[in-house]
């Protein structure tokens, strides 16, 4: 009889756990020019779905008065001209609101998060035991017949939460399978709309139950990139799952470059298998010019590289700009972010599965995430404690394409407001997020959504 795993189990694999040596540092904090490399493929970037239009928040205008960014110990009026920070004058109409001394920080960005699975703000459900992919796939499609509430309410419940909690922007993977057809990105395109005032998103067309392993699946991902559906095209172990490998990077590669979107492919190998499929990928992001339009999410297999080869690959991957999530699973599985940035790597951080069929755990709080983060890779620092918060902030930002919010004039109004000293303060406690604003307008109090 095969044991059950857990879902830490089934995205660890097999291979035993090794350390990773430095994860964070300095370098985690990305340069402003990795930021401005970001806003030149922006526009390329198959971020068409993310809700950041020119004039959505032309005419916004406020003032904040008495807050103190990153927790400057003298405290500011921030003004809010049409969306961004100011350092114009403020117009005679725009509103006036008291910040009372409170910190101010960045929004946070969820750069992997799996809305349409979760059972977020239902009945409990009790799960049952699993023994690899496949059978979490089939208790998916299980709680999706069952639920009695749509996707698309599952998903505004869950979206709308991580915007309370001082999420600006997630990169949302919906599953596409024949057993869902279309129904779970409907879904949770329709929840974006409902939140496009307090919410940036990105689609993700996701073959959780495989490309070519589950007949009618290619299809489906076709209809997603033709119709619109999606920002991007999704993969998920081309080898270790699918054992397909050229025939799922040549599909979903195809329609990236043919429908314009990006991409982004789920990789948990951690041994040889994980690395080869890397090296596929980059390869075909050569040959087909997507630069900055890929990203590759865990990616496990980095973790076991010598240095030396991992300076190889992280060389060849910011040469190509392809992006890299992560979602802190444990201190073996974290991303070498600082060796990564060094080499100009877009690395963000994201909650994965919220309270669904996989697991009973996750919240949607990116600030939680940060916080474990920081506990998974035990740091203890200041500066270190800033760089887990600057991962789940600029990171994220950086991955999706989006101006980073860092308060100054020029940037986008995306910004909550708490009771702390210092960020690194905040990390740790993770306070409640007194008021969250996006584009200038306030869009959450003291965790209820306005």
């Amino acid at each position: 009889m095969v044991p059950p795993l857990s879902r830490r189990g089934v995205l660890a694999g097999a291979a035993s756990l090794a350390g990773t040596g430095a994860v964070l540092g300095s370098a985690a904090t990305a340069a402003s020019a990795a930021s401005a490399a970001s806003a030149a493929t922006a526009a390329s970037a198959g971020t068409a779905g993310s809700g950041r239009g020119a004039d959505r928040h032309r005419g916004t205008t406020a003032v904040f008065r008495d807050v103190r960014p990153y927790g400057s110990e003298k405290s500011v009026d921030l003004t809010v001209i049409d969306g961004r920070i100011s350092d114009r004058p403020a117009p005679r109409n725009a509103r006036i609101i008291d910040g009372g001394g409170r910190l101010a920080l960045p929004t946070l960005v969820d750069a992997h998060i799996h809305p349409d699975k979760t059972t977020w703000g239902g009945k409990w459900i009790t799960r049952k035991p699993a023994s690899g992919i496949a059978d979490y796939c089939a208790q998916d499609v299980e709680v999706f017949r069952t639920e009695p509430r749509s996707v698309g309410e599952r998903a505004y419940g869950l979206m709308a939460h991580a915007v309370t909690r001082g999420t600006r922007a997630m990169r949302a993977h919906a599953d596409v399978a024949p057993a869902y057809g279309l129904k779970g990105l409907e879904g949770v395109a329709e929840a974006r709309e409902r939140l496009a005032h307090a919410l940036d998103v990105q689609i993700v067309g996701f073959p959780q139950h495989g490309v070519i392993r589950t007949p009618g699946t290619a299809k489906l991902l076709e209809d997603a990139a033709r119709s619109g559906l999606v920002d991007m095209i999704g993969g998920i172990d081309p080898i270790s799952f699918d054992n397909a490998l050229d025939e799922q990077l040549d599909l979903v590669f195809r329609l990236a470059d043919r429908y314009d979107v990006g991409v982004d492919i789920h990789l948990h190998d951690r041994d040889d298998r994980g690395v080869k499929v890397l090296r596929g990928i980059i390869e075909r992001t050569r040959a087909l010019s997507l630069h900055g339009k890929v990203t590759v999410s865990h990616v496990f297999c980095l973790t076991k590289l010598s240095e030396a080869g991992l300076d190889t690959m992280a060389a060849d991957l910011g040469a190509l700009d392809i992006a890299l999530t992560t979602v802190a699973p444990n201190e073996s599985l974290v991303l070498p972010i600082a060796k990564l940035k060094a080499h100009g790597v877009r690395v963000g951080l994201g909650s994965d599965g919220v309270r669904d069929s996989w697991s009973p755990f996750g919240n949607a709080d990116m600030l939680h995430r940060t916080h474990i983060l920081g506990w998974v890779t035990d740091v203890r620092l200041d500066d270190e404690l800033d760089d887990c918060f600057t991962v789940g902030s600029h990171g994220g930002a950086d991955v999706m394409h989006l101006d980073r919010a860092t308060l100054k004039p020029g940037a986008p109004a995306d910004f909550m407001l708490l009771r702390a000293e210092c960020t690194p303060q905040v990390v740790v406690d993770m306070p409640q997020r007194d008021m969250v604003v996006h584009g200038g307008r306030i869009v959450a109090r003291a965790g209820e959504l306005v």
